[in-house]
Parts: structure tokens; sequence; C-alpha cells
């Protein structure tokens, strides 16, 4: 499907501001990023990976599910896709994914007037 695979971290901007606007004001934002997709029709596990952590979560787009934050609280939502692009909203913020010209490109945005945009390119390895 569309979005198996394994991406790396190739870019990212407004990272630390994003960490901030959601409460990780310590998190470290100097490390490789790995995103492992597996899509089975509307099934999909999604997990990334940095040195020491990995955050992982199932869904199936259209369905109510239970994810968890990076944090490990959970929460319930419906994924939903339209266009290609996968859209999640997480309680702090709207996560967006799509594959262009074969990259992933995963858009997360906080609500209100100083939102603020986070967006992650990573190329398939």
């Amino acid at each position: 499907m569309a979005f198996t695979g394994k991406y790396e971290l190739e870019s990212q901007e407004n990272y630390e501001e994003f960490l901030e606007a959601i409460g990780l004001l310590n998190a470290k934002t100097d490390h490789k990023v790995v995103t492992e997709v597996l899509q089975d029709g509307d099934s999909v596990t999604w997990t990334q990976t940095i040195p020491n952590f990995t955050w992982s979560n199932k869904f199936t787009i259209g369905q109510e599910c239970e994810l968890a934050t990076m944090m490990g609280s959970k929460f319930k939502t419906t994924v939903t896709m339209e266009g290609g692009k996968i859209s999640i909203q997480f309680p702090q913020y709207l996560f967006t994914a799509e594959i262009v010209e074969d990259k992933l490109i995963m858009n997360c945005i906080t609500p209100g007037e100083k939102g603020v945009t986070f967006k992650r390119v990573s190329k398939r390895i």
C-alpha cells in the first residue's frame, strides 16, 4: 500500500517550537528518527523509533480506535483518510501524513491563533 515502508528523517521545521507548545520542553531534538509504516488495506501500524525510545500505534482507517500519545496517554479518535492523506486528531494537535514523491510528509498543527505547524520530511530507506 501507499504508506508501507521504512523512512528516515531528512528535514524538519519548527520541531522545538512544537515540543514547547505541547509541553515536552525537555525532549531531545538532535536524534535520528526512523518511521516504519505497515499498511494492509485500511489497517495500519505506525512506529517511530529514536535511540532508546519507540512509539507505536495500530489503527484502522475510518474506525474509532484507542491510540497513545508520545507520553503514553491513551485517547480515542477516528483516523480518517482523504485524498491519500491520513489525519489523526490528537488531544493537543492535528497530525497529517501523506506520501509525496516517495517521501513521507508529516505535519503536526497545534490549535489557536498562535498555533505551531511542525513539518517532518522523511525519505524512504
